[in-house]
């Protein structure tokens, strides 16, 4: 049987002898997936992350890491003899030392390792931090020097690479294009990486699996792409906020009915008895605009983000419902007018609470 690259079991994750996390269990499968963090502050992130590293023991359950015990109740491998390189959201680098040689420590450190060669001239030009390397710390920004302390963490060539909001200071207008360049970095070197973020896209974009982290506990542990459209309770939805739930009745199969919307159809994820009253996810892009519908509800609220516009609609119930249309469509609603939904609503995938 195949072991995982990366396992934590039954783990409760401490800090100051207070638990932040109970009982956690998840994994990365394969060397070089990355594995996200998401949650909200204070849940204990950056706990799960120093302890991975060394910094905090544990006293229930185990990490183990290509096989390897790293901790558990009776064996706890020291930070410096686990290979495990941790880049916090401060900025970490040395004062009196320029930035390069901040940079090059993390060469040093593993000059003697038998292992793939990271091309140092590749991850500078990859983060854009040529110019900033014969400065001091407290001459550049903090978003070069997060970018520094990460060129610096690749540099170790560490079995785990963890990060801990890596990107949270880097220029909203720069982001998502160093996104692209971690994320290509990170595959092109196959490096094992957990990334801790408070920004869903970010996690969905760059993680192979995402963990939500709530109430003291994981609260759903999957693949980006099932964490968005399958969130399995009503607590993941709420944290990602990327939909409303509304009140429903099962009326057959592949259908339901709502008092604001009339029928809805799609497939099911879960079996409910017809007449059972449910709450539906309902996410911004599961709405289709059509003025010639006779299904008319008010704009409260119009956003323009680019690409396209979130209409906040509301209907007849006060209920409050988010809606992407397409920035370049004809007829640009404003508030208080009426906005036509297309009738009938098929939904891909219902999902139900």
């Amino acid at each position: 049987m195949r072991k995982d690259f990366l396992d934590i079991k039954n783990v409760d994750f401490t800090i100051g002898g207070k638990i932040k996390l109970k009982n956690a269990s998840f994994s990365i499968e394969n060397e070089g997936d990355t594995l996200c963090l998401l949650g909200p502050s204070g849940i204990g992130k950056t706990t799960i992350l120093r302890t991975i590293a060394g910094l905090e023991k544990i006293d229930k359950g185990s990490i183990k890491l290509n096989g390897k015990i790293l901790s558990s109740e009776k064996e706890n491998i020291e930070p410096e003899h686990r290979n495990v390189s941790l880049a916090f959201q401060d900025n970490s680098l040395f004062p009196h030392y320029t930035v390069e040689k901040n940079i090059l420590l993390g060469a040093e450190r593993n000059k003697a390792k038998k292992r793939r060669k990271i091309n140092y001239k590749e991850i500078i030009k990859l983060l854009d931090i040529s110019k900033i390397l014969p400065k001091y710390p407290h001459e550049i920004s903090a978003g070069e020097a997060q970018r520094a302390s990460l060129a610096r963490s690749l540099l170790t060539q560490p079995d785990l690479l963890l990060l801990d909001e890596p990107l949270s200071n880097v220029d909203q207008s720069f982001k998502e294009e160093i996104q692209v360049r971690l994320k290509k970095i990170l595959s092109k070197l196959k490096i094992t990486t957990i990334i801790v973020t408070h920004d869903s896209y970010e996690a969905f974009y760059l993680g192979n699996k995402c963990a939500i982290l709530l109430d003291g506990q994981v609260k759903q542990f999957d693949d980006p792409y099932n964490v968005y459209h399958f969130p399995n309770s009503v607590e993941v939805v709420n944290f990602l906020n990327r939909g409303i739930l509304i009140p429903a009745k099962v009326t057959g199969e592949n259908s339901l009915e709502s008092k604001d919307l009339g029928t809805i159809k799609g497939n099911f994820i879960k079996h409910y008895p017809n007449g059972s009253n449910v709450q539906l996810l309902l996410q911004p892009e599961d709405l289709e605009h059509d003025d010639q519908s006779n299904l008319k509800l008010e704009v409260v609220d119009r956003k323009f983000r680019g690409t396209n516009f979130i209409y906040t609609l509301k209907t007849g119930s006060d209920l409050l419902i988010p809606v992407f249309v397409h920035s370049h469509h004809v007829h640009q609603h404003e508030v208080d007018e009426k906005f036509g939904i297309k009738r009938p609503i098929n939904i891909d995938h219902i999902v139900c609470f």
